[in-house]
């Protein structure tokens, strides 16, 4: 799980990081990154994690969620990102077969798209 200051929590942050977010894509992955107009929450960036029925059944779905979550705090992608940014993660059904390295990989290549760094 990831920890409650790393997390987005309501439905209104989602659909907010989806709707008026940057969207950009790699072969696994789909991210929507939005910047906060406040910056007085503690903690770094936020992450919500979107991996639906489309990846595979409930055994594959919980996997591909514990690799985005590895990837996202103990390979430090949360620490490229400023502290006011939302990032939803959507897996796409390519994400049920990839590695975490892969999904860390397309997540960083994903993210650099969306910030315009590629």
């Amino acid at each position: 799980m990831l920890p409650r200051p790393h997390k987005l929590t309501s439905s209104a942050d989602f659909k907010a990081a989806m709707k008026e977010g940057v969207r950009a894509g790699s072969r696994t992955l789909m991210v929507h990154v939005r910047t906060r107009p406040d910056v007085a929450v503690e903690g770094g960036p936020r992450f919500g994690l979107v991996v639906s029925k489309q990846v595979g059944n409930a055994v594959t779905r919980h996997a591909v969620s514990r690799k985005l979550r590895n990837v996202v705090l103990q390979r430090g992608v949360a620490a490229t990102l400023p502290r006011n940014v939302d990032c939803v993660i959507r897996a796409l059904p390519p994400a049920a077969g990839a590695t975490s390295d892969e999904l860390a990989r397309d997540l960083r290549k994903a993210l650099g798209k969306a910030q315009g760094t590629r």
